[in-house]
């Protein structure tokens, strides 16, 4: 039976959580082969690569200079600014845990910085959503702080903070600016932005250093194919048909899929509290983006 448009729609942002969610998992495999700017480098000229061939077979119409400029700053901010600052922080030693609770913010920052910025009007019990998936958030990753010791430089918080308000800042501005553009040209020179900035940051902090091997190009491929390429334009979809809060509070989720993908693949702790924590951060999710009666 096909599905209507509204129905794949709706489908959307749950099949964008569910490959979403697996980026860290990808990052552990990889990382351990390849230093982390190296990685992120590798995955989007790879990217790139693919849409190169992809906007060369669909011929799409292709952005004015201005839009170019305006998905530039998208990537930078996206792509470069939240996944480098993401990988640093937790290469420069701050636990994922920690990094995770960070980008919890995300959601409440997005929709603090909407309502000032676009305008955007969410109702109480929106907020409650919101709140409630933030709360869902700290109870699962209290997990993973468990245990973890040691002092964080300010280097690593400095990196997370940055992914943080790259991220928030990143799509209210494709949201505010990036209407009317193909996304796979979009995705194009958002990804070609990225490349410039990786690689100033491969030449300033890697050392270029790869052991090639299957776990390798298993996860570089994973994270080419299914994050940078399909994830990414499901992303962009969701900016396209709806609020910038709405999209984000989705991002809640992935702290919980992620921790079940981990219990999965690596036996990492997963108990009660990080069970509620996922149903909580489920709630808030629902709470944030239902539709109002009437």
């Amino acid at each position: 039976m096909m599905l209507s448009k509204e129905q794949r729609l709706a489908l959307v942002p749950w099949v964008f959580v569910g490959i979403w969610s697996t980026g860290f998992i990808g990052a552990r495999y990889a990382v351990p082969y390849m230093e982390p700017f190296s990685v992120l480098l590798a995955r989007m000229l790879l990217a790139l690569l693919m849409f190169t061939g992809l906007l060369w077979w669909r011929k799409p119409q292709w952005c004015t200079p201005r839009q170019v400029g305006h998905q530039m700053v998208v990537g930078t901010l996206v792509h470069a600014g939240y996944l480098g600052g993401v990988f640093a922080a937790i290469d420069w030693s701050m636990p994922a845990g920690v990094t995770a609770v960070i980008m919890g913010l995300q959601p409440l920052l997005t929709a603090l910085v909407g309502f000032i910025w676009l305008s955007e009007r969410l109702k109480g019990a929106q907020w409650l959503g919101l709140g409630l998936g933030l709360v869902g958030v700290l109870l699962v990753v209290s997990q993973t702080l468990e245990g973890d010791s040691g002092p964080v430089g300010a280097d690593a918080w400095a990196a997370a903070v940055i992914a943080l308000l790259a991220i928030s800042f990143g799509t209210l501005y494709q949201k505010r600016f990036g209407a009317g553009v193909d996304l796979m040209v979009g995705a194009f020179w958002q990804y070609i932005a990225t490349t410039i900035v990786l690689g100033l940051l491969v030449w300033q902090f890697d050392s270029g250093v790869v052991n090639w091997s299957w776990p390798l190009i298993g996860a570089l491929a994973w994270m080419v194919l299914a994050l940078s390429v399909t994830a990414i334009l499901l992303l962009l979809v969701m900016i396209r048909e709806g609020e910038a809060s709405k999209v984000a509070s989705y991002f809640y989720l992935v702290p919980a899929l992620t921790a079940l993908e981990a219990w999965l693949l690596f036996d990492e702790t997963l108990n009660v509290i990080a069970l509620l924590g996922i149903a909580v951060a489920v709630t808030g999710v629902w709470l944030t983006v239902r539709r109002s009666p009437g």
